[in-house]
Protein backbone atom coordinates (compact mmCIF):
# COMPACT_ATOMS: atom_id res chain seq x y z
CA UNK A 1 0.00 0.00 0.00
CA UNK A 2 1.07 3.56 -0.66
CA UNK A 3 1.30 5.78 2.08
CA UNK A 4 -0.57 9.08 1.79
CA UNK A 5 0.80 12.06 3.71
CA UNK A 6 -2.78 13.92 4.43
CA UNK A 7 -1.96 18.07 5.40
CA UNK A 8 -3.61 19.70 8.22
CA UNK A 9 -6.55 21.01 6.76
CA UNK A 10 -7.94 17.32 5.64
CA UNK A 11 -6.91 15.21 8.70
CA UNK A 12 -10.72 15.85 10.51
CA UNK A 13 -11.68 13.71 7.68
CA UNK A 14 -9.31 11.05 8.10
CA UNK A 15 -9.75 10.39 11.80
CA UNK A 16 -6.92 13.02 12.54
CA UNK A 17 -4.52 10.61 11.11
CA UNK A 18 -1.23 12.21 9.72
CA UNK A 19 -0.54 9.43 6.88
CA UNK A 20 -3.19 6.85 5.86
CA UNK A 21 -1.66 3.74 3.92
CA UNK A 22 -4.12 3.39 0.58
CA UNK A 23 -3.67 0.98 -2.00
CA UNK A 24 -3.87 1.52 -5.90
CA UNK A 25 -1.56 1.00 -8.92
CA UNK A 26 -2.20 4.63 -10.25
CA UNK A 27 -2.41 7.78 -8.59
CA UNK A 28 -6.46 7.98 -9.16
CA UNK A 29 -6.81 4.73 -8.28
CA UNK A 30 -5.25 5.88 -4.56
CA UNK A 31 -7.16 8.98 -4.62
CA UNK A 32 -10.23 6.68 -5.20
CA UNK A 33 -9.81 4.61 -2.45
CA UNK A 34 -8.66 7.03 0.14
CA UNK A 35 -12.27 9.05 -0.93
CA UNK A 36 -13.99 5.60 -0.34
CA UNK A 37 -12.76 4.89 2.72
CA UNK A 38 -12.93 8.57 3.94
CA UNK A 39 -16.23 10.16 2.05
CA UNK A 40 -15.33 13.62 3.57
CA UNK A 41 -11.63 13.75 2.10
CA UNK A 42 -13.87 13.49 -1.51
CA UNK A 43 -15.99 15.94 -0.56
CA UNK A 44 -13.09 18.49 -0.48
CA UNK A 45 -11.17 17.44 -3.26
CA UNK A 46 -13.58 16.21 -5.62
CA UNK A 47 -15.55 17.76 -8.53
CA UNK A 48 -19.22 17.05 -8.69
CA UNK A 49 -17.70 14.62 -11.42
CA UNK A 50 -15.18 12.86 -9.23
CA UNK A 51 -12.46 14.20 -10.76
CA UNK A 52 -9.64 16.58 -9.14
CA UNK A 53 -10.48 19.65 -8.39
CA UNK A 54 -8.22 21.97 -9.99
CA UNK A 55 -6.89 23.68 -7.01
CA UNK A 56 -5.84 20.32 -5.69
CA UNK A 57 -1.61 19.35 -6.15
CA UNK A 58 -0.31 16.34 -5.90
CA UNK A 59 3.34 14.62 -4.97
CA UNK A 60 4.31 11.53 -5.45
CA UNK A 61 8.04 10.77 -4.07
CA UNK A 62 8.37 14.74 -4.10
CA UNK A 63 7.50 15.16 -7.80
CA UNK A 64 4.87 17.06 -8.55
CA UNK A 65 2.34 14.48 -10.59
CA UNK A 66 1.18 17.14 -13.15
CA UNK A 67 4.61 17.01 -14.54
CA UNK A 68 4.77 13.01 -14.64
CA UNK A 69 1.25 11.29 -15.84
CA UNK A 70 -0.92 13.40 -13.54
CA UNK A 71 -3.39 10.80 -12.49
CA UNK A 72 -2.35 8.03 -14.62
CA UNK A 73 0.94 7.94 -12.73
CA UNK A 74 1.70 4.86 -11.29
CA UNK A 75 2.41 4.07 -7.96
CA UNK A 76 4.17 1.45 -5.94
CA UNK A 77 4.02 -0.56 -2.38
CA UNK A 78 6.43 1.76 -1.31
CA UNK A 79 5.38 5.07 -2.63
CA UNK A 80 4.44 8.30 -1.05
CA UNK A 81 1.62 10.68 -1.93
CA UNK A 82 1.22 14.13 -0.81
CA UNK A 83 -1.73 15.68 -1.24
CA UNK A 84 -1.45 19.57 -1.05
CA UNK A 85 -4.44 21.94 -1.32
CA UNK A 86 -4.05 25.67 -2.60
CA UNK A 87 -4.85 27.74 0.30
CA UNK A 88 -6.21 31.04 -0.13
CA UNK A 89 -7.69 33.87 1.72
CA UNK A 90 -6.19 36.16 4.34
CA UNK A 91 -6.40 39.85 5.75
CA UNK A 92 -4.72 42.73 3.24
Amino acid sequence: MSTVKIPPVLRQSVGGEREVDVSGATVEEVLANLCDAHPAVGAQILTADGSLHAFVNVYVNGEDARLLQWTDTPVGETDTLVILPAMAGGAQ
